[in-house]
């Protein structure tokens, strides 16, 4: 489903006449799925070693001995940034493994690498970067761009 009114340019334009498979799809069929699975996993594991590690540093009372230190309102606001910013972190990591699990249900049901908004294939460059993109670059460009607009900030090119 290609969206109306959207002009072909740049690099989609350069790409247009090309024929190519789809990520999942590219070499030996399953042994490209297999890796691209297995490189999701590793990135998934990543992300919730991550977590792990931060909330026992939680749980072993690191941010207590940095209250037990405040000596005044400075020190405060800093603790105060301080968890605000691994909390932040751990949301974000909640994040990025749902978008890693809709990755891999992708993959499995051979959809992996489609672009959601104009069915076009996400650049292999892009999901290198970030294997668990739903949009191509044209497409997440104009969604950022309508993100904006919706909450009222101004857009500037």
């Amino acid at each position: 489903m290609k969206k109306p009114g959207k002009n072909v340019t740049g690099k989609r334009a350069a790409s247009a006449g090309k024929t190519s498979a789809k990520p999942g799809n590219k070499g030996s069929g399953r042994s490209r799925t297999e890796d691209l699975r297995k490189m999701l996993l590793q990135k998934r594991e990543a992300v919730l070693s991550n977590t792990r590690e931060e909330i026992s540093k939680y749980i072993s009372g690191e941010s207590r001995q940095l209250v037990e230190t405040a000596l005044d309102g400075g020190d405060w606001s800093v603790i105060d940034l301080s968890e605000d910013l691994r909390l932040q972190k751990l949301g974000a990591n909640q994040d990025t493994v749902i978008k890693i699990d809709e990755a891999i249900r992708k993959l499995e049901e051979g959809t992996y690498g489609q672009c959601e908004d104009c069915s076009d294939e996400i650049s292999a460059e892009r999901l290198k970067i970030l294997p668990f993109a739903i949009r191509c670059r044209d497409c997440q460009e104009d969604h950022e761009q309508l993100m904006a607009v919706e909450k009222g900030e101004s857009i500037i090119f």
